[in-house]
């Protein structure tokens, strides 16, 4: 299997009155052209984790083999800081992605945007915000096993499923809406299951467990998606419960889930543009071949 060397590297961006952290990964050679940038968000029910979380799930590869450029933010979290805190943390860390596409050695014109769980919720809601304010354009959606809905569905309900289930679910939904919670004055920003026009917003691959809580929104918003027009596909992998790929990255059936995964990923790297107000026409866009130890490996 190839091997990619990457570089990390941090930032600090201004948000408002606050300043949040970036951390950058870059593929360690630089490529003779600009590559897809991507902004993926780390997942946590809105509550907890870090960027760092980023090390252990789907987002690694994207530097390590396509050799992208990653933007992960850590946003504000839930408990000190309940919606729209961390929708505003990430959609700044969207419009720097952007503006600093040059010094990135990044396309402007393929943007992409994922995450897990609650990250995947947040990216949907940022495709959602993007394409509404028409401040920067998203090429590509990965929202993975995504959180969605701050209603009970079809499965998150009574769902006593590992890692996730309804009770977790019903605290994170709670402490991230605050007063909101339970009303129908929930934006689709903050639960992007509650959109109804889905036109116009980016092509989309997800996969998720059909045991899960997550399970009915996530084939729900691939289906509004696709009747929208949307160029939208999702997998579904029998028995496994929230986050199963990163608790068993070993097993067979994950493995296989990571290859579609990046099967994706690669098609829309060669099939999916967005370019930005003023942008050149699009370009055609040639990988990078992988780079090989002395083994050829």
């Amino acid at each position: 299997m190839a091997r990619h060397l990457f570089i990390t590297e941090k930032t600090t961006i201004p948000v408002g009155h606050h300043k949040i952290k970036l951390l950058i990964l870059k593929p360690l050679a630089l490529r003779p052209h600009p590559v897809p940038g991507v902004l993926w968000v780390h997942g946590g029910g809105y509550q907890s984790g870090s960027a760092k979380d980023i090390f252990a799930t789907r987002a690694l590869s994207m530097v390590v083999k396509f050799g992208m450029v990653l933007v992960a933010p850590d946003y504000r979290l839930s408990k000190k800081h309940p919606y729209p805190a961390a929708l505003h943390d990430c959609y700044a860390a969207l419009l720097w992605l952007k503006d600093h596409a040059e010094e990135l050695n990044i396309r402007t014109d393929q943007l992409f945007v994922g995450g897990e769980s609650a990250g995947g919720g947040m990216a949907a809601a940022l495709c959602m915000l993007a394409h509404d304010r028409g401040e920067v354009n998203i090429a590509f959606q990965m929202p993975l096993y995504p959180m969605l809905d701050d209603r009970d569905t079809a499965s998150s309900a009574d769902n006593h499923a590992p890692n996730w289930n309804t009770k977790r679910n019903h605290k994170a939904w709670k402490r991230y809406l605050r007063e909101a919670y339970g009303t129908d004055i929930v934006s689709e920003y903050a639960a992007p299951a509650r959109r109804k026009d889905y036109t116009g917003l980016p092509p989309c691959y997800t996969y998720v467990g059909d045991i899960e809580p997550f399970y009915q929104e996530t084939v729900d918003y691939v289906k509004h998606l696709q009747e929208a027009g949307v160029e939208a596909e999702v997998d579904v992998w029998p028995d496994w419960f929230h986050a199963y790929d990163i608790f068993f990255p070993a097993k067979k059936e994950v493995r296989e889930a990571i290859a579609h995964f990046e099967d994706h990923v690669g098609y829309a790297i060669e099939h999916f543009f967005a370019p930005q107000e003023g942008d050149p026409p699009v370009r055609e866009y040639t990988p990078t071949p992988p780079v090989c130890d002395k083994d050829g490996h």
